[in-house]
C-alpha cells in the first residue's frame, strides 16, 4: 500500500493544504506570497460574482437532483420491464457517459450554433442569451449524465427479491404501486448516494460549462469553478481562487457529513 500512499500525498494531501495556506496570502500563482488572513473570505463573500455563480451552483445542483435522477429512475425501472435488447438499450444508454466530455460539448455547440446547428432553423441563440444558456448548458450535460444514472439504478433493481414482486402482483398492486412500495424503498440508499454524489459533482462542474460558454454571457453560466479558474489563470489572483476552492470544498465536505449522518441514523447499507 505504500506507493499509493505516497502517491495521495503527493498528488492529493499537498496540494490540498497548500491550497488552505495560500488561501490566506495574496498569490499570483508566481513567486512569493503575502500573508493577508481572512481578507479573501472577506472580500469572496462580498462579491457579486461569487454570489452569482454560487447561485448558479444551486440550481445547476437542483435541476440535476431533479431531472437526471427522474430520468434514470424511470429509465432503469423500464429495462426491468423489458425482455429483449435490454443489453443494447443500456449500452445505448451508457454511450454518452463515456464519450470524452471536450468531444460531446463540441458537437453540442455546434448543433446549437445560431449559423449552422439547430438555433438558425429556429432562430435561437441558445448559448449566447443569457436567459437559455445556462439551461442550454445543463441540458447537454444531462444528455451524458443521465445514462449513468440509468445503470447503475438498474444494477440496484436488479438485485430485489423477484418474489417480493410476484406476491405484491398476486395481491392485485400494479406497477405503480410496486414501484413506489418496493421498487424505491429497496434502492433507498442507492438513490442517497447518488443524490450525495449528484450534489458534489454539481458544484465540482466545469467541463461543460467551460467548453459551451466559458461562464458566459455576462456571466450567465458562471459556476464556482469556472469563476475560480478565471481568477487562478485569468488574473492571476491564485491566493483568491484557493480560497474558493476551500469554500467548495467545505460545502462538499458538510454534503458528505450529512449523508453520513444519515445513513448511519437510518442503517443503510449499499
Amino acid at each position: 500500500m505504500l506507493p499509493l500512499v505516497l502517491v495521495n500525498i503527493v498528488v492529493i494531501l499537498i496540494p490540498s493544504v497548500s491550497s488552505v495556506i495560500y488561501s490566506f496570502t495574496d498569490w499570483s500563482g508566481i513567486g512569493n506570497a503575502t500573508f493577508i488572513g481572512f481578507d479573501n473570505y472577506t472580500t469572496m463573500f462580498g462579491d457579486a460574482d461569487f454570489r452569482n455563480a454560487l447561485w448558479h451552483n444551486i440550481l445547476w445542483t437542483i435541476f440535476f437532483l431533479i431531472v437526471p435522477m427522474a430520468m434514470g429512475l424511470f429509465g432503469a425501472y423500464a429495462l426491468t420491464r423489458v425482455r429483449r435488447f435490454r443489453l443494447l438499450f443500456r449500452v445505448a444508454y451508457f454511450i454518452p457517459y463515456i464519450v470524452a466530455s471536450v468531444v460531446s460539448a463540441s458537437i453540442w455547440r455546434s448543433l446549437l450554433s445560431p449559423d449552422t446547428g439547430v438555433g438558425k432553423i429556429l432562430g435561437v441563440n441558445f448559448l449566447g442569451d443569457r436567459n437559455l444558456a445556462l439551461g442550454s448548458v445543463a441540458f447537454v450535460n444531462n444528455w451524458a449524465w443521465w445514462g449513468f444514472l440509468v445503470v447503475v439504478f438498474l444494477a440496484s433493481m436488479q438485485s430485489i427479491n423477484p418474489n417480493l414482486y410476484e406476491a405484491a402482483a398476486m395481491d392485485g398492486a400494479g406497477p405503480t404501486r410496486q414501484f413506489f412500495s418496493i421498487t424505491m424503498p429497496s434502492i433507498r440508499p442507492t438513490f442517497a448516494f447518488l443524490g450525495l454524489m449528484t450534489i458534489i459533482w454539481s458544484f465540482l462542474s466545469f467541463d461543460y460549462v467551460y467548453i459551451l460558454t466559458q461562464g458566459g454571457p455576462a456571466g450567465s453560466t458562471d459556476v464556482l469553478s469556472t469563476l475560480l479558474y478565471r481568477n487562478a489563470f485569468g488574473t492571476l489572483q491564485a491566493g483568491y481562487a484557493s480560497a474558493m476552492g476551500v469554500v467548495m470544498a467545505l460545502i462538499s465536505g458538510i454534503v458528505v457529513a450529512v449523508y453520513l449522518w444519515i445513513r448511519k441514523t437510518r442503517n443503510w447499507e449499499i
